[in-house]
């Protein structure tokens, strides 16, 4: 590492920060037990940003019950600041697995947004408020062992039909990877759907 830094340094100007703390928002703290990464910074910066500083916060970033479609609800006269929100929330995904289905629904209403939107995405920011710190955490003695999982929510959305697929995969305890994602082509059934999962997981694997 040393050299490499020296050959770096000799064809360009760099400068070591030693210890990785932060980068592009990404809050990095080091213990005896392991790393933790987070985006509190980035988190409460998007909270303030969109005026839910003083909001109450959700315990689920969607409600069970919605199904986001392309609704006849009355449409964004600012559609960037939409584009711009969901934007954020795909990045803070990087450290937040657990807003990942919900940011993959707003992210199919990018061209036409309505309120209905904006109102889920709100809720997804007053979820992050109850929990602006939540991160990823990998110990350092986990045990080098992949494990997988994969699942499908059958035909749900209204618009296409189309199947979503969600998995992911752990080295020891530690999250690696994840993905939601919807799904080509319509399955006709659930176990269809399932095995598209499956067959997706498998080549992540």
């Amino acid at each position: 590492m040393t050299h490499i830094k020296h050959v770096l340094h000799s064809n360009f100007r760099i400068k070591d920060l030693v210890i990785l703390k932060y980068f592009l928002g990404i809050e990095v703290a080091h213990s005896e037990i392991g790393i933790y990464l987070c985006q509190c910074k980035y988190c409460l910066d998007l909270i303030r940003d969109s005026g839910l500083s003083g909001g109450k916060p959700c315990s689920t970033p969607m409600d069970n019950s919605l199904r986001l479609h392309q609704d006849d609800s009355e449409l964004l006269t600012d559609v960037l600041s939409y584009r711009r929100l969901v934007g954020r929330l795909l990045y803070l995904t990087t450290t937040r697995p657990d807003i990942s289905f919900a940011t993959q629904q707003l992210s199919q209403f990018m061209s036409k947004p309505t309120r209905s939107h904006l109102a889920a995405a709100m809720r997804v920011i007053k979820y992050l408020k109850g929990h602006p710190g939540q991160g990823l955490f990998f110990p350092r003695d986990s045990q080098i062992h992949l494990t997988g999982f994969s699942d499908a929510d059958w035909g749900t959305c209204i618009d296409s039909r189309r199947s979503i697929t969600g998995y992911y995969f752990f080295i020891g305890s530690s999250l690696i990877s994840w993905k939601t994602k919807k799904q080509i082509t319509v399955s006709r059934s659930s176990s269809k759907a399932e095995y598209r999962a499956f067959a997706s997981t498998t080549c992540e694997l």
